[in-house]
Order: C-alpha cells, then structure tokens, then sequence
C-alpha cells in the first residue's frame, strides 16, 4: 500500500508540469513564467528504448569519439554493463566491466584525463539511498577507439570519499577543459557541489572537496557540453541551465542563477547529456507506472 501511495504522489508531482508542456505544444502559451524558450525548443520523442535491456537507465552519456553514440546504463543490481544506442534510442552494442558489480551506479559522463590527451568513460556508482556506505567510486575506462558491437574492458576503480559524511548522489560530471570530476549530492534540500581534480584522481584515495549549495534539490542528472560553455543538471521535475564564461571553472558559472529549459516530464528521467556537436541534448527516464522508456532530443535555437 506505502509503494502505492509513493508513486500515486509522484504522478502528482508531475500533473502541473505535464500539463504545462501539453499546453505549450498546443497552443504555443507558457504558463510557467520560469522556463526559458529562447534558448532550446522542447523535446521530441526520437525513439523508444529495447525496455527489456535498459528497464532501469539511470545515466547517459555520448561519445566524443564516435559518431551517433551514446552510452547508457542500469540502476542498482543490474548487470555490470554500459550499452550502447544509436541517436534514435536503438541498442547497438555494450561494453562488459569485467571483475565488477553494479552496487548502485546513478550517472556516467565522458571526459578527459588529467593530461587531455585521451578520452575515457566514467561510471559513477555513486548511490546511497541510506547513506550507509564509507566510500563511493567512479569505473573509469577509455572510451574504446573501435566501434565494436561487444567488447569487455577492465576498468580502473578510482575510490572516493566525502568529508562529510555518507551521501546519496545520481549527478555525475567531467569537466572537458581540465578533466576535474563533479558529482552532485540528491537528497539535502539545497544539493551540494562536490570536486575531485583530475591530478587526484590516481590517489588509492581521494577526498571530494564540498565547493558550494545549489539552488536545486533532488538532482538526478547532469552533464556539461562538449566545449564546457554550457551546463545543465536536472530533477525530476526541471532540468537547469547555465553558461559558462572562457576561463571560468565549473563552481564560478554554477554561482549564476540558473534558468529552466522547456522539459518533457518523464516517470522517472534520471538521465541526460549533451549530442557530440553540442546542438542539443538527449534525456532518457527508467521504466516506471508501465510506461515505456523513451529518448528524447531537445535542439538548441
């Protein structure tokens, strides 16, 4: 009965958002006078996902070496794999973490190392719904040079721990300028911004530094465009944006005032990234209430 109510109180929480993008895409009036329409249009439906693989996608991310794909993953207790779609949402192929296990990975980015040189895949098992647990940790392996459609890697495990505390966390970024890692605490009512350096990242293990509170609560995704100049972190009910200035770190744009984006709600979308050439951005939500998991592409203006 308790899981009845839950999600009879979540479909709730989505009716006034639901209702505004019906309204918007009929009859072009928004009537939520905080969302932006100038920047990005809202999103389109580009493909469903196979709901049979991907029932519980919990982090998104695309290539930056590859044409046309994006890298995707399951929630707690799913299998220790990254899969691959195409941009229509289509199952490509997958990339089997040998030698682990998805305790609870949330988010996956795609960054540079320290040096720049090399790009490399990030999965964060960064859940913590209890906050129980002494450490997190990023799977980190680099992004395969060939397009196969099945490979195995043995991914680095790069240990992390936060000063202060257990927390539980589904926001996962690579900064493309210097390839600092940032991961977003959940469940505090003003979410945290947390860091750790590139140069760090070979430590047995590394503290997060806690940067500053943001003006958001229940982050579930994140990511930041290819040329690092735009940023957008997403709830279950907005998705966030800022831009970001040459020569700014990630804590001086996210000190901004965000604005929200047009956003197609979904049952439980905890999944978003930005396309390879940065015109747009891709969502994607978990299997929830028996509606299907769908793509959704969101184009810049």
């Amino acid at each position: 009965m308790f899981q009845v109510i839950v999600k009879l109180t979540f479909l709730a929480s989505l009716m006034p958002y639901l209702l505004s993008e019906k309204i918007y895409n009929k009859y072009q009036v928004r009537i939520n006078p905080q969302v932006v329409d100038t920047l990005y249009y809202s999103g389109k439906e580009v493909g469903g996902v196979d709901r049979k693989l991907l029932k519980e996608a919990s982090g998104l991310a695309v290539s930056r070496i590859h044409e046309n794909v994006l890298y995707t993953h399951n929630d707690s207790g799913g299998k220790p794999t990254v899969y691959k779609l195409d941009s229509t949402g289509n199952v490509t192929g997958k990339i089997t973490l040998d030698n682990t296990f998805n305790r609870d990975w949330e988010d996956i980015a795609v960054g540079p190392d320290a040096g720049g040189m090399k790009s490399y895949v990030y999965v964060g098992e960064i859940g913590d719904n209890d906050g129980e647990y002494p450490s997190i940790s990023l799977l980190k392996f680099e992004e395969p040079a060939m397009d196969s459609t099945d490979l195995h890697v043995q991914p680095e495990k790069i240990k992390l721990k936060y000063p202060d505390g257990a927390r539980d966390a589904e926001t996962l970024m690579v900064d493309p300028w210097n390839g600092d890692v940032y991961i977003v605490s959940k469940r505090d009512s003003s979410n945290v911004l947390y860091r750790a350096p590139a140069d760090k990242l070979d430590e047995e293990e590394v503290e997060l530094e806690p940067l500053q509170n943001l003006p958001i609560t229940m982050s579930v995704a994140g990511d930041i465009s290819p040329d690092g100049k735009e940023i957008i972190i997403k709830n279950y009910w907005v998705i966030y944006y800022w831009t970001r200035k040459e020569g700014e770190s990630i804590a001086e744009a996210l000190s901004r005032k965000p604005v929200q984006l047009p956003y197609v709600p979904e049952p439980q979308g905890e999944a978003i990234a930005f396309s390879k050439n940065g015109h747009s951005f891709f969502s994607l939500s978990e299997e929830r209430f028996r509606i299907k998991p769908v793509l959704y592409q969101y184009y810049k203006k």
